[in-house]
């Protein structure tokens, strides 16, 4: 099954349709959100919702399901990939095996915790790793779920904030600003890796932590995204 012919399948019917993600969600019975991430190839309809959409738009879905001559012109490229990737997980886990020996003489403590979020249009990818004397916080793989954004931005900062109260303390940021970028593109690069974070897990406040996301356009129209942060469960 070739899930970015899918993706680009369902995109283009639904903007030749003239119809929102919103709207073509009503369609077919899923929200805005799930037709997001069929056009970003991050999931796939359902077989019988698929078979719906085919009808509908006079598409053979045998045709759109059949990736065998991509898979034949691609074994060369999939080949490799799979050598990279194994090489990869080979080097990690030997980063990981020696970070762990090196933690274990003095940190027989240590663990970790997930971070992630309670807003609807985002997601991330979170860690708390901490002892009793020191916590370290890492954050990835932060993407965009809500309605589709094409909208091209001149300057884009993502600050990473510990809140309380009254008071924000910014704890890191990453800012773009070399030429016109999606805000897709923008959360592709962003990454945050705080070492020795001052404030201990067990120290954690619910609705502490917050990323929060300036964007500029060219008419210097500002957009601001607010990410709450909230832990799996709370540290002990």
């Amino acid at each position: 099954m070739n899930q970015d012919k899918i993706s680009e399948f369902i995109k283009d019917v639904r903007m030749k349709d003239k119809l929102s993600q919103e709207k073509f969600g009503e369609k077919y019975g899923v929200t805005y959100q799930a037709v997001s991430k069929w056009e970003n190839g991050k999931n796939i309809p359902d077989i019988s919702i698929l078979k719906e959409i085919c009808k509908d738009y006079n598409k053979d879905i045998n045709e759109l399901l059949n990736d065998k001559k991509i898979l034949k012109k691609n074994k060369h490229k999939i080949f490799f990939i799979v050598i990279a990737f194994l090489v990869l997980i080979i080097i990690s886990l030997c980063v990981i095996i020696f970070n762990t020996k090196r933690q274990n003489t003095n940190n027989d403590n240590f663990q970790f915790k997930t971070i992630k979020t309670t807003c609807d249009n985002f997601e991330l990818s979170g860690s708390i790793a901490y002892d009793n004397s020191k916590t370290s916080i890492y954050i990835s793989n932060i993407t965009y779920c809500g309605e589709d954004n094409q909208t091209k931005y001149k300057e884009i900062e993502c600050s990473f904030y510990e809140v309380d109260g009254t008071t924000k303390n910014e704890i890191d940021s990453y800012k773009y600003s070399d030429s016109n970028i999606t805000l897709e593109e923008f959360l592709k690069k962003v990454k945050f890796n705080v070492d020795h974070y001052s404030t201990t897990c067990k120290m954690y406040k619910e609705n502490a932590l917050i990323l929060e996301i300036k964007a500029t356009d060219e008419k210097n129209q500002t957009t601001f995204y607010s990410i709450p942060l909230v832990l799996e469960e709370n540290c002990k």
